[in-house]
């Protein structure tokens, strides 16, 4: 199994470009928070991109940044300048206008800017374990980065037939692209269960909780089967996991039956034998302490909003 293939199909990711900005010196744009990733691509030029007073990144030409948890900030070239709002982020026209904004003096600059959504926000998601600020450099991507945002501004420039799915396709691979590079800068430790699938030790755990989450596993038997003591392995996979291995088996066992609650129409008693629970009712009490709801519940409001969420989708469905 490829964990992080499921992970990202089963969340059902998107996007697509939002705006396609010529910018003149003295300019600063701002943005307000949204409930969706935002990313920024200077491809010509520099810029400061501020979250918060405490919160700046200098971007120079061939950056690109995601705001995981859709802060509101400014990006500007001049502080001073009295900033643009940006405040029709959620419609994309049929075509893709370049927007000209700013003064005439150099440097002239040239941004793209788009968003990651996620129609089935999970506690424990891929998406949380980002930065709130995810930078790549144009020396970490081998040139893959500017041929797929170069790709979508074609697709965006002409209305055509299927224009929406295949921006929502590129965004996916765009997005996947971001996540690998950024797990290939991980230090040992950083990063939770994404960082922890390079681990020779807890990488194979995380496979088995994952193939096989109605086991009922323990420290001992996973230990065993990655070659580590029971004491070694539950410091280690604590220490590279940031939790320890019940909490995310229960975790992965919760993820598993929301997926199945939702996608399909099996009996809540055999999803709970499926997830790992000999009881309906010890699997139903779970659910509605991880997930805010009970089973039934959660499958008929899910359905109703056509698998969407109202709230961020960087946030978490329910609280601990």
């Amino acid at each position: 199994m490829d964990i992080l293939a499921q992970v990202l199909d089963r969340v059902r990711l998107g996007g697509t470009l939002l705006f396609h900005f010529e910018l003149g010196h003295p300019w600063n744009l701002a943005l307000p928070a949204r409930p969706y990733a935002l990313f920024h691509y200077l491809s010509r030029g520099s810029a400061t991109l501020a979250l918060d007073q405490e919160r700046e990144l200098h971007m120079t030409a061939g950056d690109f940044v995601v705001i995981t948890r859709g802060e509101s900030h400014l990006i500007y070239s001049d502080r001073r300048t009295e900033p643009l709002p940006i405040l029709n982020l959620d419609r994309l026209p049929g075509r893709l206008g370049v927007v000209h904004h700013g003064g005439n003096a150099q440097p002239l600059s040239t941004m793209i800017c788009g968003n990651f959504t996620v129609e089935r926000p999970s506690r424990g998601s891929v998406l949380e374990l980002l930065p709130p600020l995810l930078h790549l450099k144009p020396a970490e991507d081998g040139g893959w980065l500017e041929a797929i945002l170069q790709r979508m501004v074609s697709e965006s420039a002409l209305a055509r037939p299927g224009q929406d799915v295949a921006l929502s396709r590129l965004t996916e691979v765009l997005f996947v692209e971001v996540l690998r590079s950024w797990i290939k800068s991980l230090k040992s430790g950083e990063g939770g269960w994404l960082g922890a699938m390079a681990d020779p030790h807890i990488g194979p755990a995380l496979q088995l909780i994952h193939e096989r989450p109605d086991q009922p596993w323990t420290l001992g038997d996973l230990g065993q089967r990655v070659g580590l003591g029971r004491s070694a392995f539950s410091a280690r996979f604590t220490n590279l996991v940031g939790q320890p291995m019940y909490r995310y088996l229960i975790a992965r066992r919760m993820s598993e039956a929301a997926f199945l609650l939702e996608a399909t129409d099996e009996a809540i008693a055999r999803i709970a034998t499926r997830v790992g629970y000999e009881t309906t009712a010890a699997f139903s009490k779970l659910f509605h302490r991880h997930h805010g709801l009970s089973p039934g519940r959660y499958r008929a409001v899910r359905r109703s909003d056509g698998g969407r969420t109202p709230r961020g989708v960087l946030e978490t469905e329910a609280a601990d």
